[in-house]
């Protein structure tokens, strides 16, 4: 094997028995709740749907006439409603079977026993800097105590639903100069996340301004492994996946790309997605994905494989993967995502071992998997692509095209 296939080359070795409790993503076998990992919705009586099969896909501020639309394409929850909710708003939405995640204003709490409310939404984006009255430009943050006093009062008038917290890219990317005076100040997040029980989170690299984030998809899942360890698996972990061009007139989102941030996502511990659909420049559509023809069919199609794999996803994780030969990635990389090059989760579920692998970067890789447990032959199959793979004794190879996904499910013996 000369320099260049070696660089090209990822090793994956998947056992078939439970070696420790894991994150998917997270590093050192840190232990995660098994209660943050499925049953998550387990302690509302009121929230999110407690069904092993269920996996929340939401979209971000839109307007409920839109409801059967997106139902369409596989989004069963709403976030935030403009100058709501309302009651012609939520009785769109039952019509439509779709939960929403609101405020908390005077109607909503004098509808306490409607259904469709799902959770209350606590702001947004409270860790960047906040503008100031009379357009005077930006003063600091919500300090996190703050938000941890309002959650409590969020929480008093409603223990029976979780309350969403959302915040910025500083999440994932510590120099985001929105923060102002609490740029490279990721101690703070711990303490904002005390703030909620479902904790999300947006960057949105494929359409990013600065060079540092831009292309950079990685930025999505690190974001996610940073809350996940943060909030020591014991809060539910969501976050947001960009679809449109945003306010970049030049460049867009491909749905190769969106497939990744979403894979990627799920691999390093998300629990629910939330696309943001708007599109700004060069004209402001609200229903940005909807608009674009191409970009929801193949996020339909996105949203339908979650779904049909949701009881495996929220299955227990089997165990951290280990890789070798990533001789390409940088070492700031591997130092912020373990193992780098291809990202992977592994499931056990109705007698199968569930092998959901995504590139990390913008290059091909071909991947040698080793699954314990299977001896002779044996063929795996790659959900989705009309194609099986010759296994023998458990060993299969396959390539890997730049931000490709390939989830497999392999027979258990």
């Amino acid at each position: 094997m000369n320099k260049n296939e070696f660089s090209r080359r990822v090793v994956v070795v998947v056992a078939a028995i439970v070696l420790c409790w894991a994150g998917a993503g997270l590093s050192g076998g840190e232990r995660i709740s098994p209660a943050a990992e499925t049953g998550a919705y387990a302690a509302w009586t009121s929230g999110p749907s407690k069904d092993p099969g269920y996996f929340p896909i939401a979209v971000w501020l839109q307007d409920p006439k839109n409801a059967a639309k997106y139902k369409a394409i596989g989004v069963n929850v709403y976030v935030a409603l403009w100058r709501g909710p309302n009651q012609e708003q939520i009785a769109e939405l039952k019509k439509h079977g779709i939960g929403v995640i609101c405020g908390q204003n005077r109607w909503a709490l004098e509808h306490l026993d409607e259904p469709t409310i799902v959770g209350w939404m606590h702001g947004d984006e409270p860790d960047n800097a906040q503008s100031l009255p009379g357009g005077k430009g930006y003063g600091p943050p919500i300090p996190p105590e703050k938000i941890v006093e309002d959650y409590r009062k969020i929480k008093a008038k409603d223990p029976t639903r979780p309350v969403m917290l959302n915040l910025g890219q500083g999440v994932a990317w510590d120099g985001w100069y929105g923060r102002g005076v609490r740029t490279n100040h990721p101690e703070d997040y711990p303490e904002y996340a005390r703030g909620g029980d479902i904790i999300s989170y947006d960057i949105y690299p494929a359409v990013h301004d600065r060079a540092v984030v831009a292309g950079k998809l990685w930025y999505v899942p690190y974001g996610v492994q940073r809350l996940r360890q943060w909030t020591k698996g014991e809060k539910v972990v969501w976050d947001c996946i960009e679809c449109t061009r945003i306010s970049n007139p030049k460049v867009k989102p491909t749905p190769q790309q969106v497939k990744a941030e979403v894979w990627m996502s799920i691999v390093h511990g998300s629990q629910g997605l939330i696309y943001f659909c708007h599109q700004f420049k060069p004209s402001f559509i609200e229903a940005g994905l909807l608009a674009d023809e191409e970009m929801a069919k193949a996020v339909g199609a996105i949203n339908r494989q979650i779904h049909e794999l949701a009881a495996v996803i929220n299955s227990p994780s089997v165990l951290v993967i280990v890789f070798t030969g990533t001789a390409e990635v940088s070492a700031e990389r591997v130092k912020m995502l373990p193992g780098g090059t291809i990202a992977t989760m592994v499931k056990r579920h109705g007698g199968a071992t569930y092998i959901f692998a995504v590139r990390m970067d913008p290059g091909p890789a071909k991947a040698t998997f080793q699954v314990q447990g299977i001896s002779g032959k044996a063929e795996v199959e790659v959900l989705g692509e009309n194609r099986r793979i010759a296994a023998e004794d458990g060993r299969f190879v396959d390539d890997f095209g730049p931000y490709e996904v390939h989830l497999y499910k392999a027979p258990q013996r």
